[in-house]
């Protein structure tokens, strides 16, 4: 049987809209071979040879000085493109990632839905959108609800992103979530969060026993003697 790999991926860029000239600045993957990670990513940051929105920077972060010698999205294209062919991509608001990745192959002159005739898509915002209708189904959003540490999480970055969505995706779908960002929870099968439990018999006080009064104790012999008549057997409780 062939192994079902699979591709987180997101991506930061310059501004919202591609179809407003904005472009990739960074690409994040993480890779899952049968639902478990294989430990092999792809991130890049990439030089968008334009500048960047304030409000893009405020999301993520990153300066045009930072990508100032940072390779542009043609070098790494290929490299790229090998590394997701085939595999089912597994994306947070996928229209958004998918529109500005097609956006640069079509730039090179490599049609219009190169990722497309690679790869099959998922969109985990239209999955959580049926799991929990009305709901907020923002990543972070996900995070709480699923149990998922994102507290390294300040500001987006695509490898961390893709990271995170790896976890709750595989919380989402009902299997193993847990791919070490969080040690402090344990999931189960339903991907819900369920804290560890953790032996402190050497720590631990010992229990005060408190024993039943006088009144309890006739109280407790009137029951079982009714529990007896109604049974028509003596028990000993």
């Amino acid at each position: 049987m062939s192994a079902n790999r699979q591709v987180v991926l997101d991506t930061e860029t310059t501004g919202l809209e591609w179809t407003q000239d904005h472009r990739i600045i960074e690409v994040g993957c993480v890779e899952l071979i049968n639902r478990r990670p294989s430990g092999r990513h792809f991130h890049r940051y990439i030089n968008p040879q334009r500048e960047i929105d304030a409000g893009a920077m405020e999301v993520h972060g990153i300066t045009s000085e930072f990508l100032e010698d940072k390779p542009v999205f043609e070098l790494i294209a290929q490299e790229f493109l090998t590394f997701i062919t085939g595999a089912e991509l597994v994306i947070h608001n996928a229209p958004f990632d998918i529109g500005f990745l097609n956006y640069e192959f079509n730039r090179l002159g490599q049609g219009e839905k190169v990722v497309d005739h690679h790869c099959r898509v998922t969109d985990t915002l239209l999955m959580a959108r049926q799991l929990h209708p009305g709901q907020r189904n923002s990543l972070d959003a996900l995070c709480k609800r699923y149990g998922v540490d994102n507290t390294q999480r300040t500001l987006h970055g695509a490898l961390l992103d893709a990271e995170i969505l790896a976890e709750v995706y595989l919380a989402m779908t009902g299997g193993q979530a847990d791919l070490g960002l969080d040690g402090e929870h344990a999931r189960q099968n339903t991907g819900e969060a369920v804290a560890v439990v953790r032996r402190l018999d050497g720590d631990r006080k010992p229990l005060k026993i408190i024993y039943a009064d006088t009144e309890e104790l006739v109280s407790h012999e009137r029951r079982v003697s009714d529990l007896a008549a109604m049974s028509g057997r003596e028990d000993n409780w």
